[in-house]
Order: structure tokens, then sequence, then C-alpha cells
């Protein structure tokens, strides 16, 4: 009786001790926003995500906002999103030379910097299709860097991915497909778990079922609430270890 009551208490104390150690390491106590903006939108933080990055640097300490340097024109060339030209080029192992300091480079970066580094990645349009190009060459270290995806009116959207929500967090536009499906890619299966790919009903750019192009509800990101609340609470649970 003695050693089992010692065994009990013996639990209760490493149960006890465990979990604000759980609790540290879930959290980050600084982390970088990488913020690719869409198309036409002029050079810096997209409008697509302002207000949730407001809410989520007031809300959580430590934040740094990083903005992808490259033209978003209507060529919709987004490897050049994926290709960020504000810096010299690194060389990074198993990354072509002559690439300029890429989203993956920019993660990388960090983490060589920080091992511990905690980076969420947005996109808006072009600038989701950028992100997603990136995905796949995110591995290891800089895979788990990466706490959470946040993409908004996709054209790499693909029909029936878990990651999948329309505007109010539902499953109107979880089958449907993005523009650019057809040309292959998507969101890589490893990185389904960490994403939320948010597609306006109609939106016509990542829902080809009920919208065409750039319309009205392509646009509406950055003004409606339900997003930008989405947004916060999805980074906020990822930076956190809630989510």
């Amino acid at each position: 009786m003695h050693i089992t009551s010692t065994l009990l208490t013996l639990g209760v104390a490493l149960t006890t001790s465990a979990a604000p150690v759980e609790e540290r390491a879930a959290t980050c106590s600084a982390y970088t926003i990488i913020n690719t903006r869409g198309t036409g939108e002029l050079q810096g933080e997209s409008a697509g995500f302002r207000t949730m990055n407001s809410n989520v640097q007031s809300q959580v300490p430590g934040g740094t906002i990083y903005n992808t340097v490259y033209a978003a024109d209507f060529s919709q060339d987004s490897q050049l999103g994926t290709a960020d030209v504000s810096a010299p080029p690194r060389q990074i192992p198993s990354l072509d030379a002559n690439v300029k300091y890429q989203i993956v480079n920019k993660v990388h970066s960090l983490v060589q910097s920080n091992p511990a580094a905690c980076v969420i990645l947005e996109g808006y349009s072009q600038g989701a299709a950028a992100t997603v190009n990136a995905m796949s060459q995110l591995t290891g270290s800089a895979f788990d860097a990466v706490k959470g995806v946040f993409l908004i009116g996709d054209p790499e959207h693909r029909a029936g991915l878990a990651c999948n929500v329309d505007q109010n967090g539902g499953t109107t536009t979880k089958n449907v497909n993005g523009l650019s499906v057809l040309l292959g890619g998507g969101i890589p299966a490893n990185w389904v778990a960490k994403t939320l790919d948010v597609c306006n009903f109609g939106d016509g750019v990542c829902d080809t079922t009920h919208g065409f192009g750039i319309d009205a509800q392509h646009l509406a990101y950055p003004t409606t609430t339900s997003v930008q609340n989405l947004g916060t609470k999805y980074v906020i649970g990822a930076l956190t270890g809630t989510k």
C-alpha cells in the first residue's frame, strides 16, 4: 500500500511538472509572418491580412511581418513570388543558387538564425499560389518551423482537402477547384494539416464551379469580418499550439 501511494504521488508530481513544459514548447515567444500579396496590390502587406495580422500582433507579442517582394502583376507568374527578389542570392542546399531570396530561402534563413523559429505563411490570390509553390521545397526543420499557413482566394485550391473552408468556415467550397488545379500542383498532402485554405463561395479564382475569374467575391476577403476572424483565430491557435 505504501509503495502504491508513493507511485501515485510521484505520478501526480510528474504530470504537474510536465504540463508547463509542454505549454512552453507549444507557444512561440517570437514569430515571423511571411505575407505574399495578390495580383495588382502595391508592394507591402496585402490588404487581405491587415486586420487579422493587427489582431494577432495585439494578442500574441513578438511578431514581425515580412512582405514578399515581387511584381504581383497580371502575368500571373507566381513563381516570382516564390522567388522573392528583395535580397542577394543565398546558396541553400538542394536549391538553385541563382534563385534569389525565395519564400523558401527566407524560412531557411530564419531557421538558420534561430532553430526554434516560428513562421506563419500567408498568401492572397497569386500570393497564395506562390506560397503553395514553396511548400514542396520546405522540408525538415524548415517544415517544422512553419506553424500554420493561411490562404485566401487560392487559384491552387484543390477539391476535397480537409483544409478547405468557405468564408464562414463552412464546407460550401470544400469540393471545388481553383483556376490552376488542371495545371497540376495544389497543397501537398503533408501540408494539409497545417493549412487553412479559405475560398469565398463564388470566387472565380478558387471556386470555378460557382464563379468566373477575379470577381466581387475574390475581392471581398479584406472586408469580410468572418474571414478576418477566421484568420485571427487560426494564426493565434497555430502560434500558441491551441488550434
